[in-house]
């Protein structure tokens, strides 16, 4: 059936569910766009444009709704799976069985099939990473084994020996040595976005469609001898605080910690990153030129490519030669929202 304006507008009346990922709601009187199940007052038809995504959405001047967020994408946590969740993070050593799934309003297989999609491994997998996790905290601060153990929710010395030795290839014994990173998936107004965090600070942030994510994800893991697990973190919430502010206009700078390995090149690459102003754009040339490497443009470039933390480490300010903008990693189509939001900030504080 072709998709008519007629039929689409009915569709966004009904508020269909079905359409979802066919096509979005551009309304020109508001400046916003929404899924095709957007529960909003719906506008009249001749105030309507419809898109088939979110980037042509996004292209044309529209913001995304608050409502229906038509931004997160399917790795978007659903509130009652956040409600677990937030449950694991406060008592990972509760064990979550498929009844106390049902209690939350959930059928177990569909909660399965969700963890498997967006997190690569069953929903009692994610329960017994974050177990691991809490237990190998424990045992770096100083618990003793045993303790660290049955307070994380084991019930027996050889089940979390096994355990803990398929994660981290050794023994409890020996996980004092080891080092990990954590790992978390989080939503922003731009979509989901991956951060990991070690114990010094921020390593990673990417957007989640990111294609070399999963590269990145094996350098750092490399580069800081650690393993890469879903767990939780102080610095998390920071994160998410900050980036929330961002996207809403109230933050113009980032505070938080970071702990970034590369070059001494790379370093100052990304050092004059963080001097490009908020609002602000500055051509490759430019900051080669800053760097006294006025020949070695090209390799300047290279290095805001390897950039892993986007947003607060601003490479979306970067710009060709010619004033055009430069390629980016989440895409062109991000880098435009990005400027085009600190833009209008910019002009609001003159």
């Amino acid at each position: 059936m072709k998709l008519s304006k007629e039929l689409m507008y009915d569709a966004i009346v009904r508020k269909d569910t079905t359409f979802e990922g066919v096509f979005f709601t551009a309304v020109k009187t508001t400046g916003i766009f929404c899924r095709p199940s957007c529960t909003a007052r719906k506008p009249k038809i001749e105030n309507v444009e419809f898109y088939t995504s979110t980037k042509e959405c996004i292209a044309k001047g529209f913001r995304p709704c608050k409502v229906c967020y038509p931004l997160e994408t399917l790795n978007y946590t659903p509130p009652e799976i956040q409600k677990i969740l937030d449950e694991i993070q406060s008592n990972p050593q509760n064990k979550i069985k498929d009844l106390d799934v049902e209690h939350f309003g959930l059928e177990p297989s569909f909660l399965r099939r969700w963890f498997i999609k967006n997190h690569g491994m069953t929903f009692h997998a994610f329960q017994r990473m974050y177990r691991i996790n809490s237990a190998f905290k424990k045992i770096q601060q100083g618990e003793t084994i045993t303790n660290s153990a049955f307070d994380s929710g084991y019930e027996s010395l050889s089940g979390f020996n096994d355990s803990f030795k398929n994660i981290f290839g050794v023994s409890p014994k020996n996980g004092i040595k080891q080092t990990i990173i954590d790992y978390k998936k989080i939503e922003t107004t731009l979509g989901t976005m991956v951060t990991c965090v070690t114990k010094n600070g921020l390593c990673l942030l990417e957007f989640a469609d990111n294609k070399m994510l999963e590269t990145e994800l094996e350098l750092i893991a490399k580069q800081y001898n650690a393993t890469i697990i879903q767990g939780q973190n102080p610095l998390f919430d920071e994160i998410e605080k900050q980036l929330n502010e961002y996207f809403e206009g109230q933050r113009t700078q980032f505070t938080m910690e970071l702990d970034i390995i590369g070059t001494d090149f790379q370093q100052k690459v990304w050092k004059t990153l963080q001097t490009i102003p908020y609002g602000e754009m500055r051509s490759c040339k430019e900051q080669a030129l800053l760097l006294n490497l006025s020949k070695s443009m090209r390799s300047v470039a290279n290095a805001n490519r390897k950039n892993r933390i986007a947003i607060i480490i601003p490479c979306h300010r970067i710009s060709d030669v010619d004033g055009k903008l430069a390629s980016y990693g989440g895409g062109i189509w991000r880098k435009e929202y990005l400027l085009n939001l600190e833009h209008k900030k910019n002009l609001y504080q003159k």
